[in-house]
């Protein structure tokens, strides 16, 4: 989201309101086939030290005939018995209860603590594993004895960066066991009141090597965090801030450095931030497929990147705007090396932080000044500075030299319009050329610009006039590879997974309702996605067909003439 329109964190994401509906699970049986990567013969592992649950991916055929990536334990772990009991419905009192989790991820032998402030005596908490579950979204894994609360105190606002930071007492220790199988998780916490509210949690598997890994946006989640007054966009002159309602809150006055000791607000997802709109619904159809899949989150990828090479593809979803240096060389090295890219959503990788050490642990501060001239990072290590976007001074790299696209705008409503139909997304959708599909296009977007850096081998495979701030705005599907490396596919706009929700099961409200016509359709195209990307290098198997001079002229930035 552009500086100049700061005041929307939360009410731009009011297209992710709605209900849902589902498929079956495939059988993962007759047609499965051990999988080898015919590019490099790597194959999966099958044991490891922390999970028994790891099988070798096998290659399987969709009733499609799409073949797709898969792993026996996912399937088996989502035939267990699933819940609606994840579920929060209704409005829930603002603060009633809240928390936040020492940690973003976890693997087992870890050991989490939760800091809990609530209103009423006592609480529990409740673990679900988040998937498909026979259409339920869910399985309770654990659940705490009842807790006492205890009386938390006020959060700090720490100048000058406005930094709002719960220092709470621990109350309770979630201890990660084998029975915490990799995997997204909703920590619920549950008052005896009645009182409920989300924690998520990520729980990794450092081992894997499954063919896809699913990254959570947890720092674009805090970076739109306004609880308690202050977040990367606004924030209240005179230092005011926990316990202000409304006020005027302003860009000038935003925080520059944010904390993950802090709750998400209840009414951002239930205190789930976006998981539940922008991700829930991609994770949901990957294991209702039995897909070969981990989890992880920005964190991890700052911290440990070089793991990524352990996978066929990494997909980013929904909205991933806020990459450190060590995510953005570390995705680009790995897509150099042979591993696929899918950014699920739109305006990712376009701000620039870093981060540092809170009294809770590593990497619970997130920096982002939004200003070279205020971050004094900027003299001492400029490719470690925070300005307004990566593309500007110091750091000085564009988005699209890794998406292959720009970030155009905020709000998009519009029908999404295939280009190519002949191209491998669409294969099997029945799609063809010039044709709509109506209200796909939501949220911020991204478009192809020739004039900006970046790869030129790039394919359009959707060009979707965007038309909120009038014409000449377009939102692109984009696909290109780079030599003998990976392929990297940008689906252009946030609201992508969102308009993948098809669970008639779940509780309207959660999710959308699917739209007869087009969910189906994205459903199917995400097949050829989960194929493409899961099986191979792209170089090799899919190259990109540029085709981008073909659009009008109107419609597409030429390249800037060299001096």
């Amino acid at each position: 989201m552009p500086p100049e329109d700061p005041g929307r964190p939360l009410a731009r994401r009011a297209f992710l309101r709605g209900a849902l509906t589902v498929a079956s699970l495939p059988a993962l049986g007759a047609a499965g086939i051990a999988y080898a990567d015919a590019a490099t013969g790597r194959r999966a592992r099958s044991g490891s030290p922390t999970h028994a649950v790891r099988s070798p991916t096998q290659l399987t055929t969709l009733p499609s005939g799409v073949v797709v990536p898969t792993a026996r334990w996912v399937a088996e772990e989502n035939a267990k018995p699933g819940t609606l009991g994840w579920a929060i419905v209704g409005a829930q009192p603002t603060r009633a209860i809240e928390g936040y989790a020492s940690a973003v991820s976890a693997q087992p032998g870890d050991e989490i603590v939760l800091f809990v402030h609530t209103q009423s005596r006592a609480f529990h908490v409740e673990a679900y594993r988040m998937g498909y579950y026979q259409g339920l979204g869910g399985r309770l894994v654990w659940q705490s004895d009842t807790v006492p609360a205890v009386a938390q105190p006020a959060p700090v606002v720490t100048a000058p960066t406005s930094t709002v930071e719960c220092r709470w007492a621990p109350s309770t220790t979630l201890h990660i066991d084998r029975d915490w199988v990799p995997g997204a998780y909703l920590l619920k916490l549950v008052g005896t009141g009645g009182e409920q509210q989300y924690v998520p949690l990520c729980v990794r598997d450092d081992d894997s090597s499954s063919a896809f890994l699913v990254q959570h946006s947890v720092t674009t989640w805090q970076a739109y965090n306004l609880w308690g007054g202050y977040s990367l966009y606004l924030g209240l002159p005179g230092g005011l801030g926990f316990g202000q309602v409304g006020g005027n809150k302003t860009f000038a006055h935003r925080a520059r450095t944010v904390s993950f000791d802090r709750p998400y607000p209840v009414d951002w997802g239930q205190g789930a931030a976006d998981f539940i709109g922008l991700e829930l619904p991609l994770v949901y159809d990957m294991e209702r497929l039995g897909l070969d899949v981990s989890y992880t989150t920005d964190v991890d990828m700052h911290e440990r990147p070089e793991l990524l090479l352990q996978h066929r593809a990494l997909l980013s979803l929904g909205h991933d705007e806020y990459w450190s240096l060590e995510m953005r060389q570390g995705v680009a090295q790995a897509r150099d090396g042979g591993v696929n890219v899918g950014f699920l959503g739109a305006n990712a990788c376009y701000r620039p932080i870093r981060f540092a050490s809170s009294p809770v642990g590593p990497n619970r501060w997130q920096v982002c000044y939004k200003s070279a001239a205020e971050d004094p990072m900027s003299r001492d290590d400029p490719m470690h500075a925070t300005p307004i976007t990566w593309s500007s001074s110091p750091t000085s790299w564009h988005e699209s030299e890794l998406i292959g696209s720009t970030y155009n705008d905020i709000d998009a409503s519009a029908d999404l319009v295939v280009t190519e139909a002949s191209g491998w997304l669409w294969k099997g959708t029945g799609l063809r050329d010039g044709q709509h599909l109506p209200g796909v296009v939501q949220g911020e977007y991204d478009s192809f610009s020739a004039a900006s850096p970046g790869p030129q081998n790039v394919e359009v495979l959707a060009h979707s006039p965007v038309t909120n701030r009038g014409p000449g705005r377009f939102s692109d599907v984009t696909w290109y590879t780079a030599p003998g490396g990976g392929g990297v596919l940008d689906m252009g706009f946030t609201g992508f997974v969102n308009k993948l929700a098809s669970a008639p099961l779940v509780p309207g409200g959660l999710l959308p309702a699917p739209v007869p016509g087009t969910t189906d359709v994205l459903l199917r195209a995400m097949e050829n996605v989960y194929s493409v990307l899961g099986t191979a290098p792209a170089s090799a198997t899919h190259v990109s067909r540029p085709n981008w001079q073909q659009l009008p002229a109107s419609s597409v930035a030429k390249p800037v003439p060299s001096a």
